[in-house]
């Protein structure tokens, strides 16, 4: 792994007021970059915060899982246990004990923001520790998980196709055909 690679949130000296707050003439940045910093930074204090703490360039996909484990005790999302009456109920009618995690989409969103910025902060696409299969698999597993849950299958969506091009693609087919 690269020992190039910056936590966004260390600053030295004068520089750090500068670099926190955007000089007047920068636009300022968008959600998008706004939540990816926030998030980059987030993950930087958590792997300071471990014992002993972890550095950047040592982080692996197993601090990345241990990461989304931890962030499921700020969820807002009830996810049934098997052994719930409400287990597979979209709309359960009564209020339950079972835990509040962290969202699908929301894990999935945090973890293309934090693949973005672990290469923007000089890390190898290659060595990206978000990048990996474990994370892939983990994500699938939660989705399913929470799909269960609910009741409600996620479907991948199709991709719309243009009815004009359909419609041209075949008027283009019907003139070819021999008469």
């Amino acid at each position: 792994m690269s020992t190039q690679i910056q936590n966004g949130s260390s600053h030295h000296g004068s520089s750090s007021s500068s670099a926190q707050h955007p000089p007047s003439n920068q636009q300022p940045l968008s959600r998008y970059e706004s939540q990816k910093r926030r998030d980059w930074n987030t993950f930087g204090q958590y792997l300071k915060n471990q014992s002993p703490p972890v550095a950047l360039s040592q982080c692996n996909f197993n601090h990345v899982l241990d990461f989304l484990r931890y962030l499921d005790q700020f969820g807002k999302t009830k996810v049934h246990l098997h052994g719930c009456i409400f287990f597979g109920q979209p709309t359960p009618p009564a209020p339950c004990a079972c835990p509040l995690r962290q969202a699908w989409g929301s894990l999935d969103a945090l973890i293309g923001r934090l693949r973005a910025a672990y290469e923007e902060h000089g890390g190898s696409p290659e060595t990206n520790p978000f990048g990996g299969g474990s994370i892939r698999v983990y994500l699938r597993e939660v989705k399913e998980c929470q799909a269960k849950a609910r009741g409600i299958p996620y479907k991948k969506k199709k991709k719309k196709r243009n009815t004009i091009i359909k419609g041209t693609q075949r008027a283009k087919e019907i003139e070819q055909q021999p008469s």
